[in-house]
């Protein structure tokens, strides 16, 4: 490998390093903010399960769990940082016509994923009523529901970030479309593929005892958002240059 080679790679890594601990810092910051009003967003975590209390096993789990949620909060919060931070190392690679559109694609990753984190609140409202109810009648079934923290804590913040990130899909189609690894007309043409991965992720995501209603409440805005990317793709496609050879005269 040639040093100027070499020195890219190394080039690319600085830029890569650079980028991560303005990021890291940013959601230290949100973290720490986050992390006072810990009990406000403990309270809105576990309004979905109707207020319970949650218990705690370990003389650390009432630091530790706030933590966590502080973290979940400081992602959330610095959301518009680190993805700023992502599209400005993708930046360089892009071209000089494509560049203005870093910005509008920023503005719309920090949407999609606080949309896709409303939308899965939403659903979280309406999800541990079924859930709960698997247990059967307190104090005549066999089972009965411990409200753990811990797990019910992971449980929720997975379940956010799932829904946040699976609204990014519109932009990774975009980008995977713009490097040219897939074209809008292969994905036409596996839509049915494409709607069967999505219905299975929307079942991976909503673990509740009705397999068809919750995760179809997720797939829907999913496809739309598909659909969607679809429509708008013709934009990502550069425009073939028109050929160059003269046409030839009929003598």
């Amino acid at each position: 490998m040639s040093n100027e080679k070499v020195m890219d790679v190394f080039g690319h890594l600085e830029e890569l390093r650079s980028r991560l601990i303005i990021s890291l810092i940013a959601i230290l910051v949100t973290t720490t903010l986050a992390y006072i009003f810990s009990d406000t967003i403990l309270n809105i975590l576990r309004a979905p399960a109707g207020n319970m209390t949650l218990k705690a096993f370990s003389p650390l789990d009432g630091f530790m769990i706030r933590f966590r949620v502080a973290l979940y909060g400081g992602i959330f919060l610095a959301a518009p940082v680190w993805i700023f931070q992502l599209m400005r190392y993708i930046e360089p690679a892009l071209y000089p016509h494509e560049k203005r559109y870093v910005i509008p694609a920023v503005i719309a990753m920090v949407v999609l994923f606080l949309t896709g984190n409303v939308f899965g609140y939403l659903i979280l409202l309406n999800m541990f009523g079924p859930l709960t109810g698997m247990f059967g009648v307190p104090g005549e079934s066999p089972i009965e529901y411990f409200s753990a923290a811990d797990p019910y804590i992971a449980f929720v913040v997975y379940f956010l970030l799932a829904t946040g990130l699976g609204f990014e899909l519109p932009i990774v189609l975009f980008v995977l479309i713009k490097l040219g690894i897939v074209s809008p007309e292969f994905l036409r043409k596996q839509r049915k593929i494409a709607w069967f991965i999505i219905f299975v992720l929307a079942e991976l995501i909503t673990p509740v005892s009705d397999p068809i209603v919750a995760p179809t409440l997720v797939m829907i805005p999913m496809i739309v958002l598909f659909e969607g990317a679809l429509f708008l793709a013709r934009h990502a496609v550069p425009k073939r240059a028109p050929s160059t050879t003269p046409e030839q005269k009929t003598v």
